[in-house]
């Protein structure tokens, strides 16, 4: 969740308070805005922008260790043709 939909969500659940606990919307708002961040924060969420350089950075290595795993098989294949030789 990035900052604007906390503070939306902060927003709707304040208007949703009774009448007679608006005067302490401030301190509810600082209170849940705080327990809000602190779950986030155990949560150890990452951004959606940090998420894909991961995937990027996955695929290439995936990519990287096709490619060693064939050099490997082809080496493997030439090791064993000298062997039977």
């Amino acid at each position: 969740m990035n900052k604007e939909s906390i503070e939306a969500f902060i927003q709707q659940a304040t208007r949703l308070m009774p009448d007679d606990l608006s005067r302490f919307q401030t301190e509810i708002e600082d209170n849940l805005r705080a327990t809000l961040n602190a779950t986030f924060a155990k949560m150890d969420l990452v951004t959606r922008a940090e998420f894909d350089i991961q995937t990027a950075l996955l695929q290439r290595t995936r990519a990287q260790l096709e490619v060693l795993l064939t050099k490997i098989t082809a080496l493997e294949d030439q090791l064993n043709d000298k062997n039977n030789e």
